[in-house]
């Protein structure tokens, strides 16, 4: 990959891509708040929603947080914590690929769900369809990268990434060259991650955002039932 393209592709491509992930949701709530909602069809194929769902769920949410402290603690943390860097990559090996199997055991469920049923599948949107498959993909190429990380288990991959995501962060504009040796499938996933981050706010998936916060500041209010006088309507 020439330079010129990589730099585009990870030192600034990641940028856009954030930017459109902080302002656009509040774009949308302010402009759409109806439209801000997963559009729901529990009441088909329930059993296998529910298990897709926890799954899927469980798995991304570990993977997600897995990816956020491992990627963005500075590397000094670790060090004057006396962890070794290839401890940590074995660490995110087995435990990234414990929670990306159960991701993606939800996800074919929930996908098999979607597709393989006609009314599921009549009233699903393309936004909801190619979401998933993305995400989908996206979970294929993590897994994936496990059996390149498994060949060097010494931690300096790990590192690599490290410094590029925290580059990124600090606003380092050599960024991009850490990574431009890294090995294809690495580079795949970050591009296809940056891109869910870059349509996230246009998808069903801006519901992760919402919190029922304001119920617990709302006042309390008592429903009262009076029994009817006879007459007294009269």
């Amino acid at each position: 990959m020439s330079e010129y393209l990589n730099t585009a592709l990870f030192g600034i491509y990641p940028y856009i891509a954030l930017s459109v992930l902080a302002i656009g949701p509040i774009v949308r709530y302010d402009r759409e708040p109806y439209s801000w909602k997963a559009g729901s069809s529990q009441l088909l194929r329930r059993r296998q929603l529910v298990l897709g769902s926890v799954l899927f769920h469980l798995g991304v949410l570990v993977v997600f947080f897995g990816h956020l402290v491992g990627l963005l603690t500075p590397i000094a943390v670790f060090d004057a914590l006396g962890i070794p860097h290839g401890a940590k990559q074995v660490l995110a090996v087995v435990a990234g690929g414990v929670a990306g199997f159960l991701a993606l055991v939800g996800a074919t469920l929930l996908m098999h769900r979607r597709f393989a049923d006609p009314r599921i599948r009549k009233h699903s949107s393309f936004a909801d369809n190619a979401i998933l498959t993305l995400l989908y993909v996206q979970l294929l190429l993590g897994l994936g990268t496990i059996f390149i990380s498994v060949q060097h288990l010494d931690g300096h991959e790990m590192v690599t990434f490290m410094n590029w995501a925290q580059g990124i962060f600090t606003f380092d504009f050599r960024a991009s060259s850490y990574i431009i040796d890294a090995h294809w499938i690495f580079k795949t996933h970050i591009l296809l991650g940056l891109t869910i981050f870059l349509v996230f706010p246009f998808t069903r998936l801006v519901h992760m955002f919402s919190a029922p916060v304001r119920y617990i500041f709302r006042q309390g209010y008592q429903v009262v039932r009076r029994k009817p006088v006879p007459g007294a309507e009269k």
